[in-house]
C-alpha cells in the first residue's frame, strides 16, 4: 500500500528517519563510553522500545509506572522512574519492580523517602534511588548547595539504597536559537559536577550520574561528568528541534498526513487535522519563537494559524496550496502527537511497511477490578 492511499488525517512514521536517529544518538553514547537509558515517554511503544534495546540502550527512563512495567516485559534490567512516588499503590508497584529488576526511583524530598522506606521495610526489601537536583528547570529537584545535607538526612531511611544523582535540563526548551543551547549544557554539567564533587568528598559512592534532554545531549555526552543519558525526543525529532539546530526536515520521523478541505477566504485554507492530531503546545516548555502549530513540508512559509479539535486553519499568502491536496505536517512537539494516537503508519519511500502500536499510553495497562 502506498502512502497516498492512506486516509487523512493519519499519523505517519518514516522508518528510515527513525532508525537513523536512534543509531546516531546511541552510537554517540558508545563512542564516548557512556550509557544511554532513553526516556520512553516520547513514543510509548513496545516496538520502538525493542529497536532502542537492539541498538544498545542499556536501560530506560520512564515517565509512568506503566512504562516501567512494560520495560520489564521487554527485558530491560535497568529501569529508572523519573519522578518521586507517594501514593500507596504506586509504592507497591515500585516494590514489585524492585524484586525483579534493577529499579531506581528518583527522590527530592524527605516525606517521599519516609513513605517509600516504611513500605519497603514492611516488605523487607531495599529500593534504589537517586537524588534529583535542580539544574534550572525549577520543577523537581533540590538545589545543588543542599545536596550533602539532604543526602545525610536520607541516610536515616535504612531500606532505601542511594545509587547516585539525576537531573533534567528541560529549561533548554526556552531557548529560541541554536547558539543559546550551550548555556543549558553548562547548567546541566556544572550542577551535577558540583553535587558529584561534594558527595564524593564526603565519602559517598556514586554509581550513577544521570541526566539528559535531546538538545543538550549532543554536547553534554562528550563531557566526563554524566555517565548515563536520557534523551527522549530524539527518536522522532520535530519542529522545536529544527528551531534549535538539532534536526533537519528530513530527520523528523513523525508527521501528520492531512488534506486541504476548504478555501473559505482568500489565502485561508482549512485542513482535516486539528488539535487531536497535532496537539496545542509549542514545545516541551514552549516559547514565543515558535510560530504556528507545525511545519508543512514543502510549504514552510504557510502558517498553521490555529487549531480546533478536528480541523486547522492555514494561511497561504504565496497561493501555493489547493483544495484536495495532501500535506505532511511536522508537529511542533512530536511527543504530544504520538500520545494522541493508537498507532503509527510506518513507511519507507512512500511504501507502507507496517503499523506500529502505541501501546504504553497512560492508563493503557488496565487495572482489573
Amino acid at each position: 500500500m502506498k502512502l497516498n492511499e492512506l486516509k487523512t488525517p493519519s499519523i505517519i512514521l518514516n522508518l528510515d528517519a527513525l532508525e537513523n536517529n536512534i543509531k546516531r544518538f546511541h552510537n554517540l553514547a558508545i563512542e564516548n563510553n557512556k550509557e544511554i537509558w532513553p526516556m520512553i515517554k516520547t513514543h510509548k511503544s513496545s516496538e520502538i522500545l525493542k529497536i532502542q534495546k537492539e541498538n544498545k540502550a542499556t536501560g530506560v527512563l520512564c515517565g509512568t509506572l506503566d512504562e516501567c512495567e512494560k520495560s520489564l516485559e521487554a527485558g530491560f534490567e535497568n529501569i529508572m522512574y523519573a519522578y518521586p512516588v507517594s501514593d500507596e499503590i504506586a509504592i507497591e508497584r515500585i516494590i514489585n519492580l524492585s524484586k525483579k529488576t534493577n529499579f531506581i526511583v528518583r527522590i527530592d524530598n524527605l516525606e517521599t523517602g519516609k513513605l517509600i522506606n516504611e513500605k519497603a521495610r514492611q516488605k523487607n526489601i531495599k529500593i534504589n534511588y537517586t537524588i534529583i537536583i535542580n539544574c534550572g528547570l525549577n520543577r523537581f529537584g533540590i538545589e545543588k548547595e543542599n545536596i550533602l545535607e539532604f543526602a545525610e538526612k536520607m541516610k536515616g531511611f535504612e531500606n532505601l539504597n542511594f545509587v547516585g544523582i539525576s537531573s533534567h535540563p528541560g529549561h533548554v526548551y526556552s531557548a529560541s536559537l541554536p547558539e543559546e543551547v550551550d548555556k543549558f549544557v553548562k547548567d546541566e554539567i556544572e550542577t551535577l559536577s558540583y553535587a558529584k564533587k561534594v558527595l564524593k568528598g564526603a565519602g559517598y559512592e556514586i554509581k550513577y550520574v544521570t541526566s539528559g534532554s535531546t538538545p543538550t545531549y549532543l554536547k553534554a555526552v562528550k563531557d566526563d561528568t554524566i555517565n548515563i543519558f536520557h534523551p527522549g525526543n530524539y527518536v522522532f525529532l520535530d519542529a522545536i528541534q529544527m528551531s534549535l539546530g538539532i534536526a533537519k526536515e528530513e530527520d523528523c520521523a513523525l508527521r501528520v498526513l492531512a488534506s486541504l478541505t476548504s478555501n473559505p477566504r482568500e489565502n485561508t485554507f482549512m485542513i482535516d487535522a486539528g488539535a487531536k492530531c497535532l496537539g496545542l503546545d509549542k514545545g516541551a516548555h514552549g516559547n514565543d519563537s515558535i510560530k504556528g502549530h507545525g511545519v508543512i513540508v514543502g510549504h514552510e512559509n504557510c502558517l498553521i494559524e490555529s487549531l480546533s479539535e478536528e480541523v486547522g486553519k492555514v494561511n497561504d499568502d504565496k497561493k501555493k496550496l489547493k483544495i484536495g491536496q495532501r500535506i505532511q505536517i511536522i508537529p511542533n512537539h512530536s511527543c504530544s502527537t504520538a500520545n494522541l494516537t493508537n498507532y503509527f503508519y510506518a513507511y519507507r519511500n512512500d511504501e507502507l511497511e507496517k503499523i506500529i502500536e502505541v501501546d504504553i499510553r497512560g492508563n493503557s495497562q488496565r487495572q482489573e477490578i
